[in-house]
């Protein structure tokens, strides 16, 4: 499973691909607005700045609702750096979007899928990536998770080369069930990463070793 990491937040981009484990990072509107980043040039630099610091894949989101304006801001976006992958909603025209850039090549990702017939479309339109938003699901006491395993299962049944990156991740929990159901990718905050290296027994284990050493000094 690959891990994204899902923020504008340069540092903890930083102290995850310091970690030797990242493979790409996902944004949005909300997240660059986050962290102060307004304005068109101020977004398009950022996104350079952000694939200065990662090798994979960085998903770049378009705001216009409309095909024409998404394949403008879309192919602005590409043209930023190879790594960008357009960032695309799943409504009629987003699909159309994604039908277009999938046929020239450019990677995409299908965004707010929020059930098993979205991701479908997603799949059939060439998308690179679909983004079901899990914690969103759990927030309005649905299963996100069922979704997961939903469009895991209908996309092995028909081969689709479509890969579900399970977004809207919460803590590390999430992390763990989308890697037991195959999600292909994770994206989710610093801290969901970093729960992945805490265990108690780790604590005390590394505590007693020490301890053991320092009696003999």
């Amino acid at each position: 499973m690959k891990f994204f990491i899902d923020t504008a937040n340069l540092e903890h981009i930083k102290e995850a691909q310091d970690l030797g484990i990242l493979d790409g990072v996902t944004t949005n509107p909300s997240l660059m607005a986050k962290e102060g980043i307004t304005g068109k040039e101020n977004i398009m630099s950022h996104y350079k700045a952000i694939c200065e610091i990662v090798d994979g894949d960085v998903s770049a989101e378009v705001i216009a609702t409309d095909l024409e304006g998404m394949i403008r801001e879309g192919e602005e976006l590409a043209a930023l750096h190879e790594q960008i992958v357009i960032k695309l909603p799943m409504i009629k025209d987003g699909v159309k979007a994604c039908t277009y850039f999938s046929n020239k090549g450019v990677k995409t990702n299908v965004t707010l899928v929020f059930s098993p017939g979205q991701a479908i479309l997603a799949a059939k339109a060439g998308a690179t990536y679909v983004s079901p938003f899990l914690g969103r699901l759990d927030d309005i006491s649905s299963d996100g998770m069922g979704l997961l395993s939903e469009i895991r299962l209908i996309y092995d049944n028909y081969g689709f080369n479509t890969q579900i990156l399970a977004a809207s991740i919460r803590h590390t929990m999430h992390v763990i069930d989308c890697a037991r159901i195959g999600a292909d990718v994770m994206t989710g905050p610093l801290h969901s990463i970093l729960g992945l290296l805490k265990h108690p027994l780790t604590d005390i284990g590394l505590e007693k070793f020490l301890a053991d050493h320092n009696k003999g000094n």
